[in-house]
């Protein structure tokens, strides 16, 4: 049996961060997800899609995302119930997600138009509003780097790496 989800939306308001008993992080949000089709109005309609992501990803995701922000996200379906302080079931359908991915700068939002079109006209020479410093070298990133080029943590400063094993996905 699958259950894979792959989402690709808009973050409706900051993420929910909170911490478990034992201590494990746990963040909820919602993506707007727009229909690939449109209603009568010529509009797009929109899925408000409810995600729940745990531990170190939660932390990071409440930490560098907020309202607007553009996430790519790749979980499970999970469906739970429970009773409401009325005496009601309550049945909730989420995304349990696996991995969030953050697919705009911080910068490109910040100096994004109100209307959030991120397309790049024909013949710009502008990268989303975010221009590389002519005092920083670009050490092979380009515009699209979450870091914004700049304060990538990891460019080669010429000091040792602090990382433990534990840190490592291998």
């Amino acid at each position: 049996m699958i259950n894979r989800v792959v989402l690709v939306g808009r973050l409706t308001k900051d993420p929910d961060l909170r911490y478990t008993p034992n201590g494990a992080a746990v963040a909820n949000f919602t993506i707007a997800v727009n229909r690939p089709f449109t209603n009568q109005q010529g509009d797009h309609d929109a899925d408000f899609i409810p995600v729940v992501v745990w531990r170190r990803q939660a932390e990071n995701t409440a930490n560098f995302v907020g309202k607007g922000s553009l996430v790519g996200v790749e979980g499970r379906i999970q469906t739970r119930s429970y009773d409401n302080n009325e005496g009601r079931r309550v049945f909730v359908t989420e995304v349990v997600a696996d991995s969030v991915q953050f697919l705009e700068s911080r910068n490109a939002r910040a100096n994004a138009p109100a209307n959030n079109n991120f397309s790049q006209q024909p013949g710009s020479n502008t990268n989303n509003g975010y221009q590389q410093p002519a005092s920083s070298p670009n050490r092979g990133y380009n515009d699209n780097n979450p870091f914004g080029g700049q304060d990538d943590p990891f460019a080669d400063d010429g000091k040792p790496i602090d990382i433990s094993d534990d840190d490592l996905p291998f």
